[in-house]
């Protein structure tokens, strides 16, 4: 029959497309994807707004049993909701992917993500460069190659969007390797986290890219009642209070437009003193 994949936007149940609602009531099956970003309502009030139950899927089920959802899309019509816009996580490709494979119709449904909303910040899109996302550091286990990426951003005066880390229902590797389906608390990683990580980096490649010098915007729950969008050097955002996550952190270029400027000084972290 029919997959749908259907993006709901970054604050609450309201922020579904008309289409996407029409889409959701018409389903005989709809799925909640819940392991790439969170909502900031619970699946009760998703199934109240839409009339209909709802299953969640975590990261295990869209491994192990992806097929089980295809093959109920052959002859059923089946929702699968994404947290965002459907095709800003790799994982949403892997599935329209499968489906096609097995000649079963996918019609997406977009909605705003994380990567149009940051417009609000008045950093320029165009003036982006390539996004990275900064995972947890682990006891044995420190990456750091999206440190060269912001590198040859600023060297090419472009922002860098950074994704931060997200974890919910992870397992340690130790339960990995036992089979043991034991799973950690969630884990969301904040502005403050991500330039900890950033300093030890620097420790780390000394290409004198995150300074005091250094400017940033602080991104907080967008497209929600209690975002927040503050500007600042980044080690003074690194000890600024924040509201809860979803946190991201834009790294500016070097030279701001003057538009860019202009907004960058309004999100100032000195004017929420006044």
């Amino acid at each position: 029959m029919v997959l749908y994949i259907i993006g709901l936007g970054l604050g609450n149940e309201k922020d579904i497309t008309v289409k996407g609602k029409e889409l959701i009531e018409k389903s005989d099956v709809v799925y909640l994807e819940t392991y790439t970003s969170i909502l900031f309502v619970s699946k009760d009030v998703l199934e109240e707004t839409y009339k209909k139950s709802i299953e969640e899927v975590d990261r295990d089920f869209a491994e192990e049993n992806c097929d089980k959802i295809l093959d109920k899309a052959k002859n059923k019509k089946v929702s699968f909701l994404v947290v965002g816009d459907p095709l800003c996580a790799t994982t949403h490709h892997d599935i329209i992917l499968r489906a096609k494979k097995k000649n079963i119709d996918v019609q997406i449904i977009h909605n705003t993500s994380i990567i149009s909303a940051i417009g609000e910040c008045g950093m320029q899109l165009y003036n982006f460069g390539q996004i990275v996302s900064i995972p947890y550091f682990e006891d044995n286990y420190k990456p750091t190659s999206y440190y060269d990426k912001i590198y040859i951003n600023l060297k090419n005066n472009f922002h860098t969007l950074c994704l931060l880390d997200i974890k919910v229902k992870e397992r340690t590797i130790e339960n990995i390797m036992r089979n043991k389906k034991i799973y950690e608390p969630p884990r969301f990683m904040t502005i403050n986290d991500s330039i900890e990580q950033l300093l030890y980096c620097e420790h780390i490649h000394k290409k004198n890219i995150i300074t005091k010098n250094t400017l940033g915007i602080a991104v907080i729950q967008i497209g929600t009642d209690n975002q927040q969008i503050i500007s600042g050097d980044l080690l003074t955002l690194k000890d600024i209070s924040y509201n809860k996550p979803l946190h991201s952190l834009i790294i500016c270029a070097p030279t701001l437009h003057d538009i860019e400027k202009e907004y960058f000084d309004l999100y100032h972290y000195d004017n929420m003193k006044k």
